[in-house]
């Protein structure tokens, strides 16, 4: 008898944000986490003329907007032979064989600003073999708000090089404009990351703390440009090398992550996994995130600039809450991720 066999598809991409990192640790870990009794491949998509590695072509825009019935013949064919097919892009079309994908949040649902959302993937959703969530917060989503049922919730991890992290060299910091203490921001400029607020309580915490730098790492976003650019004490990172980001984590004193709206939250628990204080929004799945072990703020400027003044302090209490960050960090692990996934898989085989 043949082993059954997983397939796990992504979409390639040369821009890859915290949706990726979760697709690889996942994809690194499922072989071992399925046993020998399983086969495995990875299918990666990637448009018709697009230079990027991978080893499927498809029309993306088309198949995105292509109605269910067209998806769901493109997928009985990309999908043959396959026990279990685990989509980690609702771009891509669903599988006849015990169909599963990962929903990390509704934010294009949600808002306007956001990518739109791929027109058959809510029904796609609802007739899933299952949808497993990344948080608590983002399964109630999926169910109240796309009509999914019976969501399965499987943490994200931490990548184990913020555990190890060391602070950038003397040259590393000077060439980004970092030689003085400074509170990192990472991640995307859409409107649910709430830098206007973040915008308007820099300059009360730089008054206060007129050394400091509020750092902003992501790719180029006019938003981000127009609030900031020019703002005494902040400087713009612009999008950073993978490889450089656990040193820019490790070298900051602190990590803001002021979101109205995160399906997970993953700059939070990487900069507690390296030792440095969160001050996060009291939003979404980011109080499920960081528990206790940061510093839950209003998403408000002076929510905000209460806690960046905290925890830029002398206080003891910030010795205390980094070491909470650590050991909160290390429930998080990618290897207990795969572990919850290949439960899912293996129960519809």
């Amino acid at each position: 008898m043949s082993q059954p066999r997983l397939s796990i598809a992504r979409i390639a991409t040369d821009t890859p944000m915290g949706a990726q990192a979760y697709e690889a640790q996942v994809i690194a870990r499922a072989a071992d986490a399925m046993g020998p009794a399983w086969s495995m491949r990875e299918l990666v998509f990637r448009s018709m003329r697009s230079p990027l590695p991978g080893n499927r072509r498809l029309p993306m825009g088309r198949v995105a907007k292509a109605p269910a019935s067209v998806r769901r013949e493109l997928g009985r064919t990309l999908f043959r032979g396959d026990a279990v097919s685990h989509r980690t892009s609702l771009e891509l079309p669903p599988s006849p064989h015990a169909d599963v994908i990962t929903l990390h949040d509704v934010v294009a649902w949600r808002f306007a600003d956001e990518s739109a959302p791929v027109p058959a993937a809510a029904e796609e959703a609802r007739r899933a073999a299952a949808v497993i969530c990344v948080s608590e917060f983002t399964a109630t989503e999926a169910v109240e708000f796309l009509g999914v049922r019976d969501p399965h919730v499987v943490p994200n991890g931490v990548d184990p090089r913020y555990f190890t992290a060391t602070p950038l060299d003397a040259a590393d910091r000077a060439r980004l404009g970092l030689e003085g203490p400074y509170v990192l921001h990472a991640g995307g400029a859409a409107t649910r990351k709430n830098l206007a607020a973040l915008a308007e309580a820099w300059p009360r915490v730089h008054r206060e703390r007129p050394g400091w730098t509020l750092a902003l790492a992501g790719p180029a976003h006019p938003r981000r440009t127009q609030l900031f650019d020019g703002m005494p004490g902040t400087t713009l990172l612009g999008r950073l090398p993978d490889e450089l980001m656990p040193g820019v984590v490790a070298s900051a004193a602190a990590v803001v992550v002021p979101s109205l709206y995160e399906g997970f939250g993953l700059p939070a628990l990487e900069a507690m996994a390296a030792g440095v204080p969160v001050v996060a929004a009291d939003t979404s799945s980011l109080p499920e995130v960081v528990g206790k072990a940061g510093l839950l703020v209003a998403p408000t400027a002076e929510g905000l600039a209460d806690g960046l003044l905290q925890v830029t302090s002398a206080d003891a209490a910030v010795s205390a809450l980094i070491d909470a960050g650590r050991s909160r960090a290390a429930e998080f692990t990618w290897e207990r991720s795969a572990a919850g996934h290949a439960e899912v898989w293996r129960s519809l085989a």
